[in-house]
């Protein structure tokens, strides 16, 4: 088997190639993909196979996924150009006769409709009607996503947001990157659409007091309304459009999208996922 990593230059792809090696997978038989090879080269120096695959360029696509069976498809990470280029490379899976997909959503993509879904909703949608095999994986916020929160809040002691009580199975980047490495790796999976997020649900008081361990200070929740997070984020220097798509992301925490824990992580990666406070403090240091 050859499995072949979109965006291993980035946080989540690196992360899921350390976990195929970690779990056994031979470094000859992954290819780690960026649009920059040159930021492989940490990973070409433990053996892993390197290409260029630039999601925008569908000759990168063709020419990498060339003899590969099974494809890791990280999203692309900005809004409002992700699908164009999901789709080329799933036209080119297609072409290539790949025999898995695997793909990173966002959480209840197709049964919630928030700032961040329609993308990944639209994504899943192309992969259904390809006809791939496939395996999607909806991965809840990151714990490192609070790392500017807490950052902040190390001088001011508050953390603001417009998540009224608002549950989030935040999760850290390496055990969803484990997960990942599972589905790759193992038999059984194709047609399952898994959520993935931690063992344990956060309302923004539990991160608050998280914060506050962390940093060894109080650090308050301050709940803000959307109008009023919309007009923080202006007068911090965000324009309009970008304002209002932070504060919707808010919006669909406060309306429960992250919310709900199922297990289905911890149980696949054999182990309970990273509590959010080690999490935090490692992504901190």
């Amino acid at each position: 088997m050859t499995i072949l990593v979109t965006a291993a230059s980035g946080h989540l792809g690196s992360l899921v190639v350390d976990a195929l090696l970690r779990r056994g997978a031979p470094a000859e038989s992954i290819v780690a993909t960026a649009r920059d090879t040159a930021k492989l080269a940490p990973l070409a120096e433990r053996g892993v196979r390197t290409a260029e695959l630039d999601y925008e360029r569908p000759d990168t696509i063709a020419a990498a996924l060339d003899g590969v069976d099974t494809v890791l498809l990280v999203s692309g990470s900005e809004p409002g150009k992700r699908l164009a280029g999901h789709r080329n490379v799933i036209d080119a899976a297609v072409a290539a006769g790949v025999a898995k997909l695997v793909y990173t959503s966002a959480p209840k993509a197709t049964t919630f409709d928030w700032a961040l879904g329609a993308e990944h909703r639209a994504t899943e949608e192309a992969i259904a009607a390809s006809g791939l095999p496939a395996v999607i994986v909806r991965n809840n916020w990151y714990v490192e996503n609070y790392v500017a929160d807490v950052q902040r809040a190390a001088d001011s002691g508050v953390i603001a947001a417009s998540v009224g009580d608002g549950l989030v199975a935040a999760v850290t980047r390496a055990d969803l990157a484990d997960g990942a490495a599972v589905v790759l790796l193992e038999d059984g999976h194709l047609g399952q659409v898994y959520e993935f997020g931690g063992d344990v649900e956060l309302s923004y008081d539990d991160i608050a007091a998280a914060a506050a361990e962390v940093l060894g200070r109080e650090v308050v929740y301050a709940r803000l309304s959307t109008e009023e997070h919309v007009a923080a984020l202006e007068a911090a220097g965000l324009d309009a459009g970008t304002a209002g798509f932070v504060a919707g992301l808010d919006t669909g925490i406060r309306e429960g999208v992250l919310a709900g824990v199922d297990g289905t992580l911890s149980r696949l990666i054999g182990r309970p996922t990273t509590p959010f406070v080690e999490g935090l403090r490692s992504a901190l240091a």
